[in-house]
């Protein structure tokens, strides 16, 4: 978990005042590397800001799955799922997130009425 912007700032001026790194790290509960990481961060960037998330799919390329669904508009998640080696829950969530539905059910077969 990434520590507020605010306190990363009152660490960094604390440490500011003359402190050393063991007493900031001591007063503020935070590892030596951190503050030095905040210090660099500062010193290098001019900020503090949180790094922003850069979340990837990671075995679900969304461009091959889009093209795939292109081609086999039809395709049940078991297929797909065999097409990009995973499972169906890995599809329905890729699926989810990439707002695509696929809607198939399942008919039973009509019996013969004797």
């Amino acid at each position: 978990m990434a520590y507020d912007k605010k306190y990363r700032v009152r660490t960094i001026e604390y440490r500011a005042e003359g402190h050393t790194l063991e007493e900031t790290s001591k007063t503020f509960k935070v590892s030596i590397s951190t503050i030095r990481e905040w210090e660099n961060l500062l010193k290098t960037q001019g900020h503090l800001e949180k790094k922003e998330l850069k979340r990837t799919f990671k075995k679900i390329d969304p461009v091959l799955l889009h093209q795939y669904i292109a081609d086999h508009p039809d395709a049940y998640l078991s297929e797909i799922a065999r097409e990009f080696s995973c499972s169906e829950t890995a599809i329905s969530k890729a699926l989810k997130s990439l707002k695509i539905t696929l809607k198939k059910r399942v008919y039973p077969t009509k019996s013969k009425i004797l």
